[in-house]
């Protein structure tokens, strides 16, 4: 219920917002600066950040210029429609145009949790091995948009880039793959652009 009433708020005002999911050092936060250092002089970004510990992700968001709020789970490994909730009324995240929520570093709690997002993007770095998306089929089937990140390691990695794009369309024969560098710019005019196209088809419903 709570998540519905997050989605019809979010309709409200016409804000696009992004559940990112992955397992730890997958380069989430990295891709959001590289996302947000992109788009805040077009759209008003904010991000949630969800951590069991520390303030770091929320600050480095911050040292862009950028919105960001920082739940701390203190042990739990996902976010609720209740924290975001209640972030949203603490802080002064909206009005934004995108609000990007970083889950908890986790490839399986998270994925059954609505936090009223208009779609989950699960982020599959080269570093973690290919066979990622079968043994972790939920989020891979649930999310409509994967990001396989650090692509600029692909060529030292033993990382079956054909085998994955396999997987994923198995899982997920309607969902998009975004291959991305965020430190080098590979493949950010993509991504960027799917949420740009993403947000202007929300507001012409």
């Amino acid at each position: 219920e709570r998540a519905e009433s997050l989605r019809r708020e979010f309709a409200g005002s016409g804000t696009l917002v992004v559940n990112l999911i992955s397992s730890p050092g997958s380069g989430k936060t990295t891709l959001l600066e590289a996302t947000v250092r992109r788009l805040k002089h077009d759209l008003r970004c904010a991000v949630i950040e969800g951590d069991v510990a520390t303030e770091r992700d929320a600050d480095r968001i911050r040292a862009l210029g950028v919105a960001a709020h920082q739940i701390l789970t203190g042990g739990a490994c996902h976010l609720d429609a209740r924290q975001v909730e209640i972030a949203l009324a603490e802080t002064r995240l909206l009005p934004a145009d995108i609000l990007f929520i970083e889950n908890v570093g986790n490839l399986i709690c998270p994925s059954t949790y609505d936090l009223g997002e208009d779609f989950k993007v699960a982020v599959l770095s080269t570093t973690e091995g290919d066979d990622k998306p079968f043994k972790y089929p939920a989020i891979f089937a649930r999310a409509e948009v994967t990001v396989i990140s650090k692509m600029d390691l692909l060529p030292h990695l033993p990382f079956d880039l054909d085998a994955v794009r396999e997987q994923l369309s198995s899982l997920n024969p309607a969902g998009t793959i975004v291959e991305v560098a965020a430190t080098t710019g590979e493949g950010m005019d993509a991504w960027c652009g799917l949420l740009t196209d993403r947000l202007a088809a929300k507001r012409e419903r």
